[in-house]
């Protein structure tokens, strides 16, 4: 026997739903319930936001530096920073070059005694604040030359939608959200209580399994974290 052919399957919000009440033990009747469903998976896509990096979430992006601004916005969306290099030279093969920048706390950067000195940035506080995260560098660019913050971000997986789209999540996940909005809704429908800890069970194995495959897969670098105070001027 031939096979499908296939590997197009990614059910929509619906069917999520839909299978999600049916493990449950009960049927998706209503309005409300496609509502609080939906409520329900927007709350777990936040809870997945703390369980560490998803890979697919990580997205590059650049912001060129001003001369004698410190502080940036970043996109709202912005879960937190990876990664983070000072470009200089950019788009000249033979000059760019991405130098190393060190991420610091508030307390540290508050140490900092001349604030508004300008050189170089080599340190950056992140501060993760709403509605729109921002970072702050330090030094404050000078105009010796045009300097590029590039960095690797997590942004928010994004919500679940109206119904009839796919979810911002990769194939390996499918199975983890299903299992996790079973469980999310046997907390609220009557009649599910008594499977909680099974679903529940099937949900941390679900989840395990999706999590431990997203993982990098290159060997892992350790860098001693180095600070840097500045001195007055």
């Amino acid at each position: 026997m031939s096979t499908s052919g296939t590997t197009a399957f990614n059910p929509d919000v619906n069917e999520y739903i839909e299978e999600a009440f049916e493990r449950c033990g009960a049927e998706l009747r209503s309005g409300y319930d496609f509502r609080t469903a939906r409520r329900s998976l927007n709350l777990m896509f936040a809870d997945w936001a703390n369980r560490g990096i998803n890979m697919w979430t990580i997205e590059q992006g650049t912001q060129t530096l001003t001369q004698g601004t410190a502080t940036y916005t970043l996109p709202a969306d912005t879960v937190d920073l990876i990664e983070h290099v000072i470009r200089t030279g950019a788009g000249n093969e033979s000059t760019q070059a991405d130098l190393q920048i060190t991420r610091i706390s508030v307390s540290t950067y508050a140490s900092i005694p001349n604030k508004l000195q300008q050189a170089r940035p080599i340190q950056v506080w992140i501060n993760r604040q709403q509605p729109a995260p921002q970072f702050t560098v330090w030094p404050i660019p000078d105009g010796s030359q045009t300097y590029q913050f590039v960095y690797w971000r997590l942004r928010r997986i994004q919500d679940a939608g109206s119904g009839s789209n796919t979810e911002d999540i990769p194939f390996r996940f499918i199975n983890a959200l299903t299992a996790g909005l079973a469980y999310y809704l046997s907390m609220k429908i009557p009649g599910a209580m008594e499977r909680m800890p099974m679903l529940k069970e099937q949900y941390d194995a679900a989840w395990e399994l999706a999590s431990t495959e997203d993982r990098e897969k290159a060997a892992v670098r350790f860098v001693p974290r180095q600070m840097f105070i500045g001195s007055g001027s």
